[in-house]
């Protein structure tokens, strides 16, 4: 890493912007006042590896983003890299971002994205690492075609060691940004793919450690329900004022329509938060900004998935918010039972299921006897499926043709079935790689679907061959010949 540098810029035209991109840098009400916009976008802008530390929400990536995407254009490609569960959420920023000027995909899987990668019809690739992993092995994701990569949060990840075999092949030219929710986690990555990045949004070594603040509220919520959770949280808790806090604009509309309408008690705000009852902060807030929030009201913290540990180095105490939405689903699926067996009993009177019960009633208490047959019954699904497996072996092998002598792992294969076969992660049993081969356990009565699906696909360069292994073939036996005394 190289020491942050002080960047003079007087305005957004002195970013290195492309037009589109910085009006909707500014639409989004970010000025050039503001540090890491000074910093982070003209580094950005040229071509310049860069490592941003900030609380983890795709918002706090704009400056960084905004560069990257001014350098993007037909011919050049880009790669952003996120968890999975915040795909959506990247997707929509970068398309507000780019306003039709970049030809977007956001991939889930492989299918569509092989298409495209491969007729060349795309500027920028938003996916998770295990997709762009899978895509790079069957050759369509090239990485010496990649001008610039984005790594969101890595630390986030589940496997932060899946990027060895794309990012080691990127061009030394090409463009490496980081952004990581704490410098001493994402130190490893950085010094491993980019090397002498500007580092932003660092605090100085000299100022002390920043210790937790609160005490808050949480209320845990996936990426996508972020906005509809804040019509539950005005609901439960029922605040006089409120003031919902976002890093910058780019989810007001959606956080305009959760929120009542024409209620002068609540705000939507930027920048310093109002005095208020309660204070949400929609993104999550760096150290210093949760400390301005609690001194505006009761804060409350929106937790999505795989944010927990940020929350718990900066915030302490906490005291969870249970919202209504789990709670409702749960209690809706029992009524909808409980009307399931009143249907039961008032159309069709079960005299035979009463003679089989008649016994117990005597025995037990009634209430006791139907809590017993209801918990049968709602296991029966799992009694069924277990009853439909046909006799045989539960599970078979699959040779695969591709060991360690290739460089392949098991993780490679497992990526591999997951990911372009669609295999249920949970049906993979044992892993057997030898040095020229590998046996993968699968259930039996899916295993020769598997084997085809596998034939032809490219695994470490490699185009590999399977089949369902049917084991060693014994030699016929012979009769010993009969010594005469």
């Amino acid at each position: 890493m190289v020491p942050k540098l002080e960047v003079s810029v007087a305005s957004l035209d002195d970013l290195h912007l492309s037009p589109p991109i910085a009006a909707a840098v500014e639409r989004l009400g970010w000025s050039p006042a503001d540090p890491t916009l000074r910093e982070a976008t003209p580094t950005a802008a040229r071509g310049h590896n860069l490592v941003v530390v900030a609380p983890p929400s795709p918002a706090y990536a704009v400056p960084a983003l905004a560069g990257m995407l001014s350098r993007l254009s037909p011919g050049t490609r880009g790669l952003l890299l996120c968890a999975e569960a915040q795909l959506t959420e990247w997707g929509a920023l970068v398309a507000g971002l780019a306003g039709g000027a970049l030809r977007i995909q956001v991939a889930r899987g492989t299918a569509r994205a092989l298409r495209r990668l491969k007729a060349s019809d795309l500027d920028l690739l938003v996916t998770s690492p295990d997709t762009a992993l899978a895509l790079h092995r069957r050759s369509a994701l090239g990485p010496e075609e990649m001008s610039a990569v984005f790594l969101a949060w890595p630390e986030s990840w589940e496997s932060g060691e899946s990027l060895a075999p794309l990012m080691q092949d990127l061009r030394k030219d090409a463009q490496r940004i980081v952004c990581t929710g704490a410098a001493d986690q994402g130190a490893d990555l950085v010094e491993r793919y980019a090397r002498r990045a500007l580092t932003v949004g660092v605090a100085s070594a000299e100022a002390p450690p920043a210790t937790p603040a609160g005490p808050v509220r949480t209320a845990g919520v996936s990426w996508e329900r972020r906005a509809p959770a804040l019509a539950d949280l005005v609901e439960t808790l029922d605040p006089v004022s409120l003031a919902v806090w976002t890093v910058d604009r780019s989810r007001h509309d959606d956080i305009a329509r959760a929120l009542p309408p024409g209620d002068p008690a609540v705000r939507l705000v930027t920048g310093d938060a109002p005095k208020a009852a309660v204070v949400i902060a929609f993104d999550l807030p760096a150290p210093e900004r949760l400390r301005q929030l609690l001194s505006a009201g009761d804060v409350v913290l929106l937790v999505p998935p795989g944010t927990e540990s940020y929350v718990e180095r900066v915030a302490s105490p906490r005291r969870p918010v249970r919202l209504p939405g789990l709670v409702d689903a749960i209690t809706a699926e029992a009524a909808a039972r409980r009307a399931t067996i009143a249907r039961a009993i008032e159309e069709k009177r079960p005299e035979a299921a009463l003679l089989t019960l008649a016994p117990l009633f005597e025995r037990y208490d009634p209430s006791a006897v139907a809590a017993a047959v209801y918990a049968l019954w709602t296991s029966s699904t799992v009694e069924q499926a277990a009853a439909a497996v046909p006799d045989g072996p539960s599970t078979a092998k699959i040779f695969v043709g591709i060991g360690k002598n290739d460089g392949a792992t098991v993780n490679d294969l497992v990526a591999v079935l997951t990911k372009d076969i669609r295999v249920d992660r949970g049906k993979i049993g044992r892993v057997e790689l030898r040095d020229a081969y590998a046996l993968v356990e699968l259930p039996a009565q899916e295993a020769e679907q598997v084997a085809s699906a596998l034939n032809g696909v490219t695994i470490r360069r490699k185009r590999i061959t399977a089949r369902v292994d049917r084991g060693p073939t014994k030699p016929a036996r012979t009769a010993r010949p009969q010594h005469r005394s």
